[in-house]
């Protein structure tokens, strides 16, 4: 989508930068789907087990792992971001314009990740379709701010990064909200602990996933 609005609406090289840069803020993201992959096969078999309040746990320690997880991968990208840009074949007015979307998106990073993450714990937790609600949702947020800033306000590549960014802090931000109050759903936070070796088996468990 925002492909859509930025060559049309603001220019080849704003276009190109965007195609250069996208790629690597979404594998940072997918760090999160490792997360949420490796960790809904460990949560899952901790509620088969009749376990749930240690389910919650994990899944509570899970959740913040990955959110503090995207602040330090964030804070080093905002360091590197321009060195990145030159590394993936950046050159000229490119490098500015891939700084200016790369670190709008870092900053939602964390709550992009947990995006990733509620998508596949919302599974565990049985309750799937508000998951792929909350998914559209955000999309839609997505879509309607890029028709306003970037056609609209004529914001450019920065309106569009920060279209995506809201979005997905949106797609962050609801699923806690749910979760951090009683539902009716597996899981809810819950007090927790660090569980070294639950997060590994997470982060092993999940690599498969990272990779493709």
């Amino acid at each position: 989508v925002d492909g859509l609005f930025v060559s049309n609406f603001v220019g080849k090289t704003s276009f190109a930068a965007l195609n250069l840069i996208f790629p690597l803020l979404m594998a940072l993201g997918a760090l999160g789907f490792m997360i949420g992959s490796g960790g809904s096969a460990i949560i899952g078999e901790t509620l088969g087990e009749k376990k749930r309040d240690l389910a919650n746990r994990y899944f509570t320690m899970l959740v913040i792992a990955t959110f503090l997880c995207g602040i330090v991968i964030a804070f080093m990208g905002q360091l590197f971001l321009r060195q990145i840009a030159v590394l993936l074949g950046a050159e000229g007015a490119m490098i500015e314009e891939c700084v200016v979307y790369g670190r709008i998106l870092l900053g939602s990073l964390p709550f992009f990740m947990l995006q990733y993450v509620f998508q596949l714990f919302f599974v565990v937790a049985e309750k799937s379709k508000l998951g792929l609600g909350i998914t559209v949702f955000s999309g839609v947020v997505n879509i309607a701010l890029d028709a306003l800033f970037v056609a609209a306000f004529q914001w450019g590549l920065a309106g569009a990064a920060a279209a995506t960014a809201i979005g997905q802090v949106m797609g962050g931000v609801l699923p806690v909200l749910y979760f951090i109050r009683k539902n009716d759903s597996l899981l809810r936070f819950s007090k927790t602990a660090f569980y070294g070796r639950v997060l590994l088996k997470t982060c092993t468990n999940g690599s498969s996933e990272l990779l493709s």
